[in-house]
């Protein structure tokens, strides 16, 4: 129990936001490897993410499940009305993407049969929103309900396909040519689905690249959980530090396609001149938050389609539908024919609970500059203890290197585990609690009874651009545990309406930029979501 419940004291958070995973190695596997199986640390801790070339690899498909229950219709609204559909979920930060990297990632909210007395409101709601899916099975959580997900998902799980030319061969999987007729939208789907320009007409669906789960306790930010996946997506072996973006021999990996520098994909070509489908090339894809290095955290995790269909239709899957069902899933990988080949892709630093659930996994808000802040501190620790020929007792240590692990990893500016949170004073306005929450922020640091500049601590805070380095992605995925709609609230605040830049930031801006440059998520939400079938969603 102490094992799998790792809730006995907290997660050295900083570390994972610094050192990179060691490897895509299913857990069961690595014990082969050589001890250490750590490699070295590279020049770069972690590599770049985002590479430079992620937006010329083509987006991928992602069908995402929301599982709900049928009397939870508040927070599948509040969903529908924030990252499921706006702008800077979908696009990204900055001017974001105009939502291409997402065009092809559909939400729908998965319940199992409505209980009597709710099927006539389920019903209304579906005919109205059209993206609840119904599952053959009463409602649970660990009786079967991820199972029958998966198994209905394999044949009946279609995203959009791509509706724009990338500068990369589009790469052919053995699912590719499967098709059905362009299905009504939901009201949350990518403005690209409702028309093609170039045809006038929608197009047909395609299959999915992934099929993901995600608990509707959760905000998914949904441009970054594309963009993670998309690269896992052409990755095609188990390398520790090499990026996506990096030659890779094909002599290496066999018939494996290659991945240039420029991002595009080489497959081996068909006797048309176009690429052959092979499942072999299928990529086998197991994404989330790795817990103990045995399973995927339940909050979130994805598989490849190729998983997906392989789930749906083994009979030796069938003997672990019940039970914790992110453990049952992992259990599930460990019995795969291919096990040692699929990629256990782990993502432990964007994936966190809100800072006021005082859990292991919880922290603030957290955002790629205060990341920076924090590799720098950590790599010259571990650098500084590297050359420490100390042998003392150390109780914890870093991935196995031998480095102690310091307490001050699991610390956080906004809270303390197991300490139910408080704001720091208690006249804050309501942006100023919500920047209090984020981690690292001159407001997260301000405590009752002691000497505070709110005034300074607001004016001095940091801009979505500077939150973001400039960049479209490369923060927060997933914020986990959010048991109240006011804490569902807060986290839509604080990653979907900051202004581009702070009080301060605009200082340093020429006069004549200031009030066109520092735009708001009021401004983005209005220009943004005006879709072409005419309905305009709002937080109202």
């Amino acid at each position: 129990m102490y094992i799998l419940n790792p809730d006995k004291e907290p997660l050295p958070w900083q570390a994972y936001c610094s050192i990179p995973p060691t490897t895509t190695l299913p857990p069961h596997f690595r014990q082969t490897l050589p001890y250490p199986y750590i490699n070295p640390l590279p020049k770069e801790v972690p590599p770049s993410f985002p590479p430079d070339d992620l937006d010329t690899l083509p987006p991928a498909g992602v069908f995402l499940g929301v599982f709900s229950t049928d009397m939870s219709l508040e927070r599948r609204m509040l969903i529908r009305t924030t990252w499921a559909t706006h702008p800077r979920s979908r696009n990204g930060a900055g001017a974001g993407d105009d939502g291409r990297g997402t065009s092809r990632t559909v939400v729908r909210f998965i319940l199992g049969q409505p209980r009597k007395g709710w099927e006539r409101r389920i019903q209304t709601e579906m005919e109205m929103y059209n993206d609840i899916i119904i599952l053959p099975c009463p409602e649970n959580m660990n009786s079967g309900k991820t199972h029958a997900y998966f198994t209905w998902a394999a044949e009946n799980a279609w995203v959009p396909p791509a509706y724009f030319n990338s500068s990369a061969s589009v790469p052919r999987f053995s699912y590719s040519n499967q098709s059905t007729s362009s299905p009504r939208p939901a009201p949350h789907d990518s403005h690209f689905v409702w028309i093609d320009h170039a045809s006038g007409h929608p197009r047909p669906w395609v299959r999915p690249d992934y099929v993901a789960k995600v608990d509707d306790d959760a905000f998914v930010m949904l441009a970054e959980l594309e963009s993670r996946m998309r690269l896992e997506l052409y990755a095609t072996r188990h390398e520790s530090y090499t990026p996506v973006n990096t030659s890779m021999s094909t002599s290496s990996v066999g018939k494996q396609p290659e991945l240039k520098s420029s991002g595009s994909v080489v497959w081996e070509e068909g006797p048309h001149g176009d690429p052959a489908p092979n499942s072999s090339r299928d990529p086998l894809v197991y994404w989330g938050y790795l817990v103990k290095e045995r399973f995927m955290a339940g909050e979130m995790y994805g598989l490849s389609w190729r998983l997906v269909d392989w789930v749906s239709t083994s009979t030796a899957v069938r003997g672990y539908i019940t039970g914790a069902e992110d453990k049952q899933t992992a259990k599930w990988m460990t019995i795969h024919p291919q096990a040692s080949e699929i990629r256990w892709a782990s993502e432990r630093c964007w994936i966190y609970d809100h800072p006021r659930a005082s859990t292991v996994y919880s922290h603030g808000f957290l955002f790629p500059s205060h990341v920076e802040r924090i590799k720098r501190s950590v790599l010259s620790y571990i650098e500084a203890a590297s050359q420490n020929d100390s042998t003392s007792p150390m109780q914890g240590n870093i991935y196995g290197l031998g480095i102690p692990t310091p307490l001050s990893w699991a610390q956080s500016s906004v809270s303390t585990f197991g300490v139910t949170y408080q704001a720091p004073l208690q006249d804050l306005t309501t942006a100023e609690s919500v920047e209090a929450l984020v981690e690292g922020s001159e407001m997260s640091r301000i405590r009752e009874g002691a000497p505070a500049d709110v005034a300074y601590a607001w004016r001095h805070r940091e801009g979505r651009l500077r939150h973001y380095q400039n960049r479209r992605v490369g923060g927060t995925v997933v914020v986990h545990f959010i048991k109240k709609h006011m804490w569902f609230l807060e986290t839509a605040l604080a990653l979907l309406e900051a202004d581009d830049y702070s009080d301060f930031e605009l200082e340093s801006l020429p006069t004549a930029d200031r009030e066109t440059l520092n735009v708001g998520a009021s401004s983005v939400w209005t220009d943004s979501t005006t879709l072409s079938h005419g309905n305009t969603l709002s937080l109202s």
